[in-house]
């Protein structure tokens, strides 16, 4: 199979883990670089050791000199749209980074213009492509716990980045959110309705703005998810996938977010607290949907080349993103929000 001719924008240090995965040396051909600082395009190519590619700092004159059949969008949430809508335009399919969008009208307009354009726009979800969540859910379906009744994660991380996120608006919601909430989705099979949100920036904070929030979601299906979060919280740390609890009418399952698990059935029908007995959860899972930005990536060229729909296309990725602005708006009204498409 011939490799795809890409063009990666937004030469950041986001860009590195796009660019180092197996499925992007072996698949993709990089054709072109774009960043608003040239000298971040350079250090791409002296890092990666390219030749004969194509740099600059306006998106459609690269993508009219190299005329690629992708578009890489590793730029900041409030570039995401513009450089979407810019690599549809051009005929490109389009993948990348998270969240979507930074607001729910940009999100509904690069949705609808890949959609006009007839290309596949997917996001990056990388944690979707983890051994540990792909085992999970397997698990889940296999119907070990009964049915979920409820879902419950914590991410709580001292994480110095120094940068933009240093002053974003919202910035644990909109920027790393999306994660836990698509996970959320993921394994739940379960979409959100409504949600109550209070964020706050506690007084050590070195964020400017939103570094902690609680959220309370109501699913279909009458499943509650619940999420805890916060970016400045030192010492003690989850992972970065969280910690999580699910809870089933057969009992419940403790995941750290990576591949340790603990799970508990009920194992009998009497006493004040029922006996319970450990059940495995076996780390099985398909080989190819099991490896982060690589999976999702490769996941993404084999979508394109057969005409499949990837699953964190925009048309579902945009479900995910509805929960973080539904999660913004109530934290700033102090009101319970619908979560809306």
């Amino acid at each position: 199979m011939s490799k795809v001719r890409a063009v990666l924008v937004g030469c950041g240090g986001m860009a590195n883990g796009w660019l180092n995965a197996e499925s992007t040396k072996k698949r993709v051909v990089i054709v072109g670089l774009v960043d608003v600082r040239i000298e971040a395009t350079k250090a791409k190519i002296a890092r990666f050791g390219y030749e004969n590619i194509v740099t600059g700092t306006n998106l459609d004159a690269v993508l009219r000199e190299t005329k690629p059949e992708v578009v890489f969008d590793c730029t900041v949430p409030e570039a995401h749209c513009p450089t979407t809508l810019s690599a549809l335009k051009h005929g490109c399919h389009v993948m990348g980074e998270k969240p979507m969008s930074d607001t729910m009208p940009n999100a509904r307009r690069m949705a609808a213009a890949a959609s006009k354009a007839g290309k596949t726009y997917a996001v990056m979800q990388n944690r979707r492509y983890l051994t540990g969540i792909r085992a999970l859910r397997r698990f889940l379906d296999r119907g070990a716990l009964g049915k979920l009744v409820a879902v419950h994660s914590e991410f709580m991380l001292g994480a110095h980045f120094g940068g933009f996120r240093d002053i974003m608006e919202h910035v644990l919601l909109l920027d790393m959110a999306i994660h836990s909430f698509d996970q959320a989705r993921f394994v739940m099979r379960a979409d959100a309705q409504s949600v109550y949100c209070h964020e706050w920036t506690p007084r050590h904070s070195w964020y400017k703005h939103g570094p902690s929030a609680s959220a309370i979601f109501e699913m279909t299906d009458g499943l509650v998810y619940t999420y805890q979060g916060s970016w400045c919280a030192e010492g003690c740390p989850t992972t970065w996938q969280c910690s999580w609890r699910l809870i089933g009418e057969k009992g419940t399952i403790l995941w750290n977010g990576d591949e340790n698990f603990r799970c508990e059935i009920v194992a009998g029908n009497t006493g004040f607290v029922r006996p319970v007995k450990e059940k495995k959860v076996p780390l099985i899972c398909a080989k190819s949907l099991s490896g982060g930005h690589n999976s999702g990536i490769a996941h993404f060229l084999d979508c394109i080349r057969k005409g499949a729909v990837p699953e964190t296309d925009c048309t579902d990725n945009i479900k995910s993103l509805a929960m973080v602005h539904a999660a913004i708006k109530s934290a700033e009204t102090g009101k319970k929000t619908l979560v809306k498409v």
